[in-house]
């Protein structure tokens, strides 16, 4: 189940690094949107996994877009990780979730390597780069130093750099952080759930997989060379959906010998076997946004028989994470069996 004393630890620490926290929500992941829709699984999927989403009825589903920064602002047109959590609610009214970011890897491979990270990872006050500094940098072949954005005061970019620079297996991420991005819509996007889970199928194999989302209308980001808008994400998805439905295909890549199973740090190859597991189609927002939208406590262990953890020592802190995280902001409880 993990240490819930550990647990409110890790809470904590990413409030500590909050330049702004906001009591009541989500410590991170605070500004975001919940949207309605409905998932079919594909012809195949059934013969992967036994799990009820996966056995071809329509499920209703609930999903959460938000911003990956923590805090009351939004800006939405800042480089920045983005969230997509999944509720599918099943018909025996129990519910599967499933949480994924625009981060397909992870910076730490376990409890102690996140502390650390927080350590470093304070925000500090940010400054324009001269351009006579941009012209050395140049000149020794470094990359110049973005220039803040409007409002920045403070940044978290160089003790992340310099925790990738002593951490080889969080460069990957770091490095997939700093080139993110802002994507056009919340819908142009790919979410990777980053860790690994245990599927089985009908005669009783289990199989090691990674889940992620892959828009049918394509990734896009917004120009990096001009002014970031504060606010449009939401608003361009209202009116998105109210035009047309937007589609998420659900890819499931099958591990192989000798990938890495419990260390969400490191990548599997490219040549991995992925399967359509399905379709989400999303169709409108919520109408109720704190009901079905903030008030819902996604957890990455909300799992139903088919689908298992594995063993990695980030999946099972987020357990009881989530759940101090929940309770600090009054969400919805989560059933432990």
């Amino acid at each position: 189940m993990g240490d819930s004393s550990e647990a409110r630890r890790l809470v904590d620490a990413i409030i500590a690094n909050l330049p702004e926290p906001a009591p009541g929500q989500r410590p991170v992941h605070t500004i975001g949107v919940g949207v309605d829709g409905y998932f079919m699984a594909s012809d195949v999927a059934r013969n992967y996994c036994i799990a009820e989403h996966f056995k071809g009825q329509r499920i209703r589903v609930s999903v959460r877009f938000s911003n990956g920064q923590g805090g009351p602002k939004q800006h939405d047109g800042w480089s920045d990780v983005r969230g997509m959590a999944t509720r599918f609610h099943l018909q025996d009214g129990t519910a599967a979730d499933l949480i994924a970011t625009t981060l397909a890897e992870f910076f730490a491979r376990n409890v102690e390597d996140f502390f650390e990270f927080t350590k470093v990872a304070r925000p500090q006050p940010v400054q324009r780069e001269s351009p006579w500094r941009k012209i050395l940098d140049m000149l020794q072949l470094k990359e110049p130093a973005r220039d803040p954005y409007p409002k920045q005061t403070t940044s978290d970019g160089a003790g992340i750099l310099s925790y990738a620079n002593q951490h080889r297996f969080a460069q990957l991420a770091v490095f997939e952080a700093g080139v993110i991005g802002a994507p056009v819509s919340y819908a142009r996007a790919a979410y990777h759930a980053i860790h690994t889970f245990m599927v089985e199928d009908p005669h009783g194999v289990r199989r090691p997989v990674r889940f992620s989302w892959q828009p049918v209308a394509g990734v896009r980001t917004t120009d990096p060379t001009a002014t970031p808008v504060d606010k449009y994400l939401r608003h361009e998805l209202e009116e998105r959906l109210r035009r047309w439905p937007a589609r998420f295909m659900l890819m499931m890549t099958i591990g192989e010998a000798g990938d890495a199973l419990d260390d969400p740090t490191k990548p599997w190859p490219a040549r991995r076997v992925r399967v359509v597991m399905g379709t989400l189609t999303l169709t409108n927002l919520a109408k109720d946004q704190v009901a079905d939208g903030e008030r819902i406590s996604f957890n990455p262990w909300r799992l139903v028989p088919g689908i298992e953890p594995s063993g990695d020592p980030i999946l099972h802190a987020r357990r009881c994470a989530y759940e101090v995280s929940r309770e600090m902001r009054d969400g919805c409880p989560f059933r432990w069996s």
